[in-house]
This record gives structure tokens, sequence and C-alpha cells, in this order.
């Protein structure tokens, strides 16, 4: 299992919050310089409108600095997702996150298997891997239902435990329920703290080891040994101010990465 980082370990250093903010070449570098060889571009908004000089040269980059690739975007419509499998394999990716649904398409079951099952054949000729994100919007009992109803090794679950506490799902149910479809796991730690007055709680990230995360537990259900890779991802708040803010989600980053090779040797 692979270590990798995401846009989202980057969030507040590429945000226009930062001082300077983070291009995506500097996230591929400092990806590699963390001695990771792993880089999801995950929710970036930015990657559908460069060009295919830029994206060339990002690759070129990543494959030099012996990183590979990943590709994240939401929804399952049939032209976003080929436009988004066009983007992967400019590239070089060879794994796609998406969600089922999004505010303005909210596929049934039996719709979501239909559209994946248009897009699969093109994710088969080109060795994309599809995997879908587990989280609050979509019952992970829905999810199972797409992966059996397509039954296609280009398909998978995209593993966030973390995402479906808002849906009143235990991690570990979710963990348990999806191990044998994961091919990609997001990984961030989450805690609850009360809100000020001890009126409602406010479920938030933390480093990793340090909260609700049975990571344990995960690693040792979603099938040792198979080639899913571990992407370190963060729910950091902002903290007094955007200094303060990206040197503490710098930290995360180091502190989350140096958790994951303690438990892997």
């Amino acid at each position: 299992m692979a270590i990798g980082l995401s846009t989202y370990t980057f969030f507040w250093r590429f945000s226009e919050t930062a001082e300077r903010p983070l291009t995506l070449i500097d996230m591929v570098q400092k990806t590699h310089e963390l001695g990771l060889s792993v880089f999801q571009i995950c929710d970036y908004a930015p990657i559908q409108a460069m060009s295919d000089a830029e994206l060339v040269q990002v690759r070129d980059v990543a494959e030099s600095s012996g990183v590979q690739l990943e590709l994240g975007t939401r929804g399952i419509q049939k032209s976003h997702l080929l436009n988004y499998l066009d983007l992967a394999s400019k590239l070089g990716a060879t794994f796609l996150r998406t969600m089922l649904h999004i505010p303005d398409h909210k596929p049934s079951v039996f719709e979501a298997i239909g559209l994946l099952n248009e897009v699969i054949p093109v994710c088969a000729d080109r060795g994309i891997t599809i995997g879908l994100e587990t989280y609050e919007q979509v019952s992970t009992d829905d999810l199972i239902r797409v992966m059996e109803g397509i039954g296609s090794p280009f398909l998978g679950v995209c593993l966030d435990p973390a995402n479906s506490v808002a849906r009143l799902e235990l991690p570990t149910d979710v963990i348990n329920r999806t191990a044998p479809f994961v091919v990609n796991m997001h990984i961030k730690d989450f805690t609850f703290t009360r809100q000020a007055g001890w009126v409602g709680f406010i479920l938030i990230g933390c480093p990793l080891g340090e909260g609700l995360l049975d990571y344990d537990r995960m690693i040792e259900v979603v099938q040792p040994g198979a080639k899913v890779n571990q992407i370190v991802e963060h729910w950091l708040p902002w903290q007094r101010d955007s200094q303060e803010t990206c040197q503490l989600e710098e930290q995360w980053t180091q502190r989350n990465v140096d958790f994951l090779r303690s438990k892997h040797g």
C-alpha cells in the first residue's frame, strides 16, 4: 500500500487565503520532498481549464519525481466522466475518484448502474479504475448495490469512513461492509468537540491516531497486500490567520505521514 497526498492535504496552502497559493506543480514537488509516491488531484476545479501543454507539464514533473498521479471529481454523468477520463489519460493517471450524487444530479441505484455501465468499457480500454467514495449523501447499502450491479474490476470503493458519520453510519460498519470493494483510501482522523456552552457538537479533523478513526481495523480488513493507495487528507479548521493555518496544515501532513510510516515499517 503506497502512501500519498491529496489536494485536500494542501487545502489552505493552495487557497486564495494563502500569501502565495501553491500551484499544482508545487504540490507534486512537495509530495516528492516528503518521499511519497502518489498525489491525488481531487476536486481541483482549475484542472478543467488547463491546456494539454499544461497537463503534460504536470505529468512530466510527476514522472521525473517518481510520483504517480491520481484524479478526483464528483458526479457520474456520462459526458462528465468521459471528460475526466480524458484528463486522467493525459496526466497518466490510472485512478479516478468520484461521487454518485452532486447537487443537481442524484441518480437512483438503477440509474447509476446504467450510467456507469456506459463508461466502464472506456475505463477498461484505458486501464483506469473508478472509485466511488463513501460519504453522507449516499448510503453504504446503495453504494454496495451499485458495485454488485456492475461487477467490474474497473469500479470500486474509495473508502473514507469519516464522511459517513454525518449519515449516522458507524465508521467500523462502513469499513467492514465496503472492504471487499475498496480500491483507494482517504486517510483522515476525526473527532467530536463540544460547541461553546456545550450546545451541540462539531465533527472536526485531528492528527492521525488522536481521534476516532480505527486505522488498524481499516488496514486489517481491506485485503492486506492489495494495491490500494492510502491518500492523506485533512479536516483542518481555520486558525487565527493564514500563516498559522498553513503552518499547522504542514505540521499535520508531516505527523500523519510519520504515523502511516510507523504502521508500515
